[in-house]
């Protein structure tokens, strides 16, 4: 009788299927089930006895053979993977991702062949239907997904590594002047003030701020250890001395250290952004959202002479790309930094006129 356990290499039954069941390890270590298409119990073996000797060859040559696995079998193992290193929000976006999109488009492929021509036609496909930035998620979360294949042993190469998603228009930037955030300030209710002061002195996110506990709180130090940001990583924030006062005008007394510091039932994502928004009216400032406050934090660091790498480092972003945005300076400082120029060229102070032009860079003089 066929073997009932399915933790080690067998044929076994399923009593809500009927038929020959084989258990293996793959040659990459991973257990793997499957139906043989047998009728007897020794058919059933000899197709287990196949499985196992392609996998005795492949560990022997050190060649891994493509899988079979479809698209859709190694979306549970990804998001697996993926749940333990991203932050919930960003774990639902991608989860969103896969069963919205990806799967009703690649679910049925096998994942050894897919090519750069199929990511490519999803791409076509989705133009038109989303805005460029959302296919360009959408294709690099292909890409992880393939690249975490290739890891695993599953397929040799990943075809999507090349493929040019969209191209996206440079970020929205928006910063304030320091009396225009003055008057954002003052029209923001009591316990709004805190939240976008902080904002607006470090460049954290809304969500990293909100999800601020006393413990990750380092006064002595002048800084706050984030334990996990959007992009799955800690960072550390220094607090400057506007970052001081909004953290001092929050009331601690009695909280435990594993507290959230903003905590109270008004504190929720949505409802800080849409209070801010009204703030925003209320000051005369139009066109200005709670995430600018994040802008306006690294526009005046720029504007004030920090390098975009240190920018980068500050928000916390890992693509220096995603920081080139916040070099948006206004014209003063461009002015200003032109000027320095003259610093450099101190003497002559005038350009020379046409007799001091070289004579090798004038029209060519004429023979007699």
């Amino acid at each position: 009788m066929p073997k009932k356990q399915r933790d080690r290499d067998g044929i076994y039954t399923r009593p809500d299927r009927p038929g020959f069941w084989g258990s293996w390890t793959d040659s990459s270590g991973r257990r793997r089930r499957r139906m043989f298409k047998a009728h007897t119990l020794t058919q059933a073996r000899a197709l287990l006895a196949a499985e196992k000797a392609a996998v005795e060859k492949a560990l022997t040559l050190g060649y891994v053979p493509p899988t079979k696995d479809t698209f859709a079998s190694i979306t549970d193992r990804y998001l697996k993977h993926q749940k333990a290193r991203l932050t919930p929000r960003s774990y639902q976006r991608e989860d969103g991702i896969i069963s919205s999109h990806l799967l009703p488009f690649f679910g049925a492929m096998q994942l050894a062949e897919l090519r750069r021509a199929d990511v490519q036609r999803y791409v076509t496909q989705r133009s038109g239907k989303a805005s460029p930035a959302s296919i360009v998620k959408e294709v690099n979360v292909i890409k992880h997904m393939l690249s975490l294949a290739v890891d695993w042993e599953l397929i040799p190469v990943n075809h999507a590594h090349r493929v040019k998603g969209p191209k996206v228009a440079a970020g929205r930037v928006r910063y304030l002047q320091p009396t225009e955030l003055r008057a954002v300030l003052e029209a923001c209710p009591e316990w709004l003030r805190p939240i976008a002061g902080l904002a607006v002195s470090t460049g954290m996110r809304r969500g990293e701020i909100l999800g601020l506990r006393w413990l990750d709180i380092d006064l002595k130090g002048n800084r706050i250890m984030l334990p996990q940001t959007k992009n799955g990583e800690g960072r550390i924030v220094y607090l400057n001395e506007l970052a001081q006062q909004a953290l001092g005008a929050v009331n601690g007394e009695g909280a435990k250290s594993s507290d959230r510091v903003f905590n109270e039932s008004q504190m929720v994502g949505d409802y800080v952004t849409q209070t801010f928004a009204r703030a925003c009216r209320d000051a005369g400032i139009t066109d200005f959202k709670f995430h600018d406050l994040r802008h306006t934090a690294a526009s005046w660091m720029r504007m004030s002479g920090a390098d975009i790498h240190t920018v980068a480092q500050v928000l916390g972003h890992k693509d220096l790309r995603m920081a080139a945005r916040y070099q948006h300076l206004s014209p003063a400082f461009l002015s200003d930094a032109v000027k320095l120029l003259d610093s450099v060229f101190a003497e002559p102070k005038k350009l020379p006129g046409k007799k001091s032009v070289p004579r090798n860079l004038s029209s060519p003089q004429r023979h007699h």
